[in-house]
Formats: structure tokens, sequence, C-alpha cells
């Protein structure tokens, strides 16, 4: 049910390596395709530890095409690093923050650190509303 009250934006982190800053720019690109949380998805399924060879620029390639991208159009995108800039200035964005760890999400700018529980989420949100 969409009723408007709560938006949720996604953030990168790419604070583990070079590895980590690919498969961000690689989720970038899948997004300015309207694929982000298929490919966003594959990666988490994909995941085989820091910079231990699962997210080269040619496995994040490789991968594209299990979500049905464009590869026309995703592969100068991941290629020539196009979504670098935003996948940096999600990064500083967050370190400003004060964001140490993932995930770390942000209620109207209060801090909800760790994988946490649905319930932990329906609280802090039902706080906010109750002082609309």
């Amino acid at each position: 049910m969409d009723t408007g009250k709560v938006t949720f934006i996604y953030k990168h982190a790419a604070v583990l390596g070079q590895e980590s800053t690919w498969a961000a720019e690689a989720s970038e690109c899948a997004a300015d395709r309207g694929r982000f949380r298929d490919y966003h998805d594959l990666l988490f399924s994909r995941q085989a530890g820091e910079n231990q060879g699962a997210f080269t620029k040619d496995k994040l390639l490789g991968m594209a095409q299990g979500p049905k991208l464009n590869m026309a159009e995703f592969e100068p995108c991941h290629k020539n690093d196009q979504t670098l800039p935003r996948v940096q200035a999600d990064t500083k964005e967050g370190q400003e923050a004060g964001v140490r760890g993932t995930p770390t999400f942000f209620i109207n700018g209060q801090a909800l650190v760790g994988a946490q529980p649905f319930d932990a989420f329906k609280v802090a949100i039902d706080e906010i509303l109750k002082g609309e």
C-alpha cells in the first residue's frame, strides 16, 4: 500500500575495497535501466567475502545478463565507470553522517544500525507518524 508516508532511499557504502566500488557502480548502471533491485539481489546472493574475486569487472558484467539488462547500454556504463561519481558521493555522505557499518538505516535522521527485524522499523516509523 502506497500511502506516501515513507520513502526508502538506497545509498552505497563502498568501503570494502575495489570490488565493493565496482559492484556499487554496476548496480547503479542497472538502476539507470530500471533493474536495480534485481541486480542488487543477485549481487547479494553471490557474495564470496571481501575482495575474493566474486565482483571483478568481468564477473559483474556477466551477472548483468541474469536480470535481462540491455547489454549494449549496461556494458559501456560499467566499463567506463559512468556511475562512479554517484557511488563516491553516497559513500562520502555516509561517512559524514557517521556510518561505520552496513547496513545502517536513517529514519528521520535517527540511525538504526545493523540487520534489524521488521518490528524495529515499525516502532521507529510509528513514533514519527504519531507526531504528525
